[in-house]
C-alpha cells in the first residue's frame, strides 16, 4: 500500500511539514484522522493571523460619489482586497487546524462567490463568518440564501414578487444544494418565487434586508411539495432532500478523493451517513478503503501548492511587502485561482486543468519567487525530498535536481516537479 498518512495529511490540509510528518507516522493513520477531523484545544496559529477589521465600505453613504470620490473609495477597496487576501493566505499558511481550513476553502469554492463582482471586502469577509460559523450543511446554506455576498453575485438583490430572477434559486438547486437532475424548471421557477424579497446594502455587510412588500407570500410548490416557502425554509428543505447529501458527499469527493473517477457507491454510503456535518462526512471519507487505497491521484489547485510551499519554507505572507504580495497574487491570477474570487459560479476547475503549458510557465517563476524568500544557503536533492515531505524522487527528477546550479534553482526546481504537484 502507498504511504497512506502522508497522502492522507497532503489532502486533508494543505501539505505537511517534515515534522508533522514524522510526527503522523509514529502516531498512524487512525490517530492522524482523528486528530485532523476533531483537533483538541483551540488553533493557537490561527490565533497568530487575526480577521482583518476593515471599517465600513467606502462606498456606503455614496449614492451618488463624485469622480474624485469615486477614485478614493475604488482605491481603499483595492488596499481592502489585498488585506483579505494576505490575510487568507496568512491563516492557511499558520493554522494549526489545517483540516478545518481546507474544508472552509472548499465551501469557499462550493459557495463560489467572487469580489471581481461582488465588490465589497466587507461582504465577502462577512460570507466567510458565515461559513467559518456553521456547524452543518443546512445551517451555512441558511446562512448563505440571505447573505449579501451571494445574494448580490446572483442577481439576487433584483428578485421581486413583480420581476422574478431565477439566478439564485437555479445556482442553490444545481451547485449547492442538489445537482443536475434532481429537480425541474418548473421546480427553479418556483424557488425563484420563494427567495424575492432581499436587497443589499453595503452597511449592513452581515445580511441582506428583506423586504415583504417586494415578496411573493403565495404557494410554491416545489420537488412535489406545496407551501409558502420563503428563503430559509426553502433551503431547509432543499437540504432535508436525500438528493443533497448525495450530492456534497459526490462534491468532497471530487475535490479530496478523485476529480477523474466518480465516487463509488459504498463510499457514498458510508459519507451520506455522516451528513450534514461536513467534517464528519470528511472523515467517513478519509476512513474509506477506496480514499487510503491510493489508486487515485490529485493535481494540486494553485492555492494548495502555494500555500503547501509556504508552510514547508516557513515563509509568511503577513510579513510579505506590498510588492511581493502583488506578484504573488499576479502568479496566483496566472494560474486561475486566487482566494476571494472564483472564476464562475461553479467554482475552480481541477485535474490536469492546473498543468497547461501557460500555467507551468507561471508556476516557474512563482516557484522562483518563493525560493528567493527561502533564502537557503545550501540543500542537497535529499535534504528537499525532506523539506517539502516528498517520499522519493523519480530517477528523471532527479536527475535534473542533480544539475541545478545553486539552492535556489534546486528549490524551484523540486517546488515544480510532478511528485510535489500530484498527491
Amino acid at each position: 500500500m502507498s504511504d497512506d498518512v502522508a497522502m492522507l495529511l497532503r489532502r486533508a490540509g494543505f501539505g505537511p511539514t517534515a515534522s508533522e510528518l514524522t510526527a503522523a507516522r509514529k502516531a498512524g493513520y487512525a490517530a492522524t484522522v482523528s486528530r485532523l477531523t476533531a483537533p483538541a484545544g483551540p488553533d493557537r496559529g490561527a490565533a497568530a493571523s487575526p480577521m482583518p477589521d476593515l471599517g465600513r465600505d467606502p462606498f456606503d453613504d455614496l449614492p451618488n460619489p463624485t469622480t474624485e470620490q469615486r477614485a478614493a473609495a475604488e482605491a481603499t477597496r483595492r488596499e481592502h482586497t489585498d488585506a483579505i487576501v494576505r490575510w487568507w493566505l496568512d491563516r492557511l499558511t499558520v493554522a494549526d487546524h489545517q483540516a478545518n481550513e481546507k474544508l472552509t476553502f472548499f465551501w469557499h469554492g462550493h459557495w463560489a462567490t467572487s469580489i471581481r463582482k461582488v465588490g465589497s471586502p466587507q461582504f465577502m469577509l462577512a460570507q466567510q463568518r458565515k461559513i467559518r460559523s456553521s456547524p452543518t450543511i443546512g445551517v451555512m446554506a441558511r446562512k448563505l440564501v440571505s447573505d449579501p455576498a451571494l445574494v448580490y453575485w446572483l442577481d439576487g438583490q433584483l428578485n421581486t414578487k413583480d420581476a422574478p430572477n431565477e439566478n439564485l434559486a437555479r445556482e442553490l438547486m444545481e451547485l449547492f444544494l442538489l445537482g443536475i437532475g434532481n429537480y425541474t424548471e418548473q421546480d427553479v421557477k418556483e424557488a425563484g418565487r420563494a427567495l424575492t424579497g432581499w436587497r443589499t446594502d453595503l452597511g449592513v455587510p452581515e445580511t441582506a434586508i428583506f423586504f415583504p412588500d417586494s415578496h411573493d407570500a403565495g404557494p410554491k410548490t416545489i420537488l412535489g411539495a406545496t407551501a409558502k416557502f420563503d428563503a430559509h425554509t426553502l433551503v431547509d428543505f432543499l437540504a432535508k432532500q436525500p438528493a443533497c447529501a448525495r450530492f456534497i458527499a459526490s462534491r468532497l469527493w471530487f475535490r479530496y478523493g478523485s476529480s477523474s473517477e466518480p465516487i463509488v457507491s459504498s463510499t457514498e454510503q458510508r459519507m451520506r451517513a455522516a451528513f450534514p456535518v461536513g467534517m464528519r462526512m470528511l472523515r467517513a471519507l478519509f476512513e474509506d478503503e477506496e480514499f487510503r487505497s491510493g489508486r487515485y491521484r490529485l493535481v494540486k489547485q494553485p492555492v494548495e501548492w502555494l500555500v503547501g510551499a509556504m508552510r514547508q519554507l516557513e515563509i509568511r505572507p503577513a510579513r510579505f511587502p506590498d510588492e511581493t504580495l502583488h506578484r504573488v497574487v499576479a502568479g496566483l491570477t496566472g494560474l486561475g485561482q486566487v482566494p476571494f474570487a472564483p472564476q464562475s459560479v461553479g467554482g475552480w476547475p481541477s485535474g490536469t486543468a492546473w498543468l497547461n503549458s501557460a500555467a507551468a510557465q507561471v508556476r516557474l517563476g512563482l516557484a522562483d519567487l518563493l525560493a528567493g524568500l527561502a533564502g537557503i544557503d545550501r540543500m542537497t536533492a535529499e535534504q528537499l525530498a525532506n523539506i517539502l515531505a516528498i517520499d522519493t524522487w523519480t530517477n528523471r527528477t532527479y536527475l535534473a535536481l542533480k544539475q541545478a546550479k545553486n539552492p535556489r534553482q534546486l528549490l524551484t526546481l523540486g517546488l515544480v516537479s510532478p511528485e510535489y504537484l500530484v498527491i
